[in-house]
């Protein structure tokens, strides 16, 4: 496993084992908060270190074990192509446009005041770029079990967190967030070609 990569999963796992030990500060100040809580509200202030940390904390070990699954899938790839440097960069400018995309999406829809946890923004940023640089490498679904070429596989996700984000399916997943790290990886992708 790629070097940046390995030390993602392993800051990832140790800031969960963190988390699991009861410090409720850690999730308090490093989840993404809105930037705008309502006055008089206990909820928390947005701090722009924020744009970063909430990609570290994680609600669950499912929701660990999945998003560490696919950066060890996706982004062994992504960094070897890249460079350590710039396959850091991709990472965190992908968690940071997602976080963003979040914030504006959940601040226009006038969205409850909820934290926002997880790689996922990162995950989908790397996606992205598996399917762009990968396009015919074949991937198969775990639930179903369907092969198809990796850039299906990113449409076919790309489609659903749109269509889950619009109609509000799935409460409690930040769809806009994921589709937020695609755009900061295809971003990144951009600059990297020119």
């Amino acid at each position: 496993m790629p070097p940046v990569t390995r030390t993602l999963i392993i800051a990832n796992v140790a800031v969960f084992l963190l988390e699991s030990g009861g410090d409720a500060s850690l999730f308090t100040r490093f989840a993404l908060w809105p930037s705008a809580p309502l006055a008089g509200s206990s909820v928390p202030a947005f701090e722009i270190w924020q744009l970063v940390t909430y990609s570290f904390l994680h609600a669950n070990v499912a929701h660990l074990f999945f998003n560490m699954f696919a950066l060890y899938m996706f982004g062994s790839d992504i960094e070897r192509l890249f460079g350590p440097r710039f396959y850091l960069a991709f990472y965190f400018a992908s968690v940071a446009a997602a976080a963003l995309s979040h914030l504006v999406v959940t601040g226009w829809m006038g969205a409850p005041p909820h934290p926002t946890v997880g790689a996922s923004g990162g995950i989908y940023g790397l996606l992205l770029a598996y399917g762009m640089y990968f396009p015919r490498r074949m991937l198969m679904l775990i639930f179903p079990p369907i092969p198809m070429p990796a850039r299906v596989f990113v449409i076919v996700f790309g489609a659903l967190e749109l269509v889950l984000g619009v109609t509000g399916t799935q409460a409690g997943v930040a769809h806009f967030a994921h589709l937020g790290g695609m755009l900061g990886g295809w971003l990144m992708i951009r600059y990297r070609r020119r």
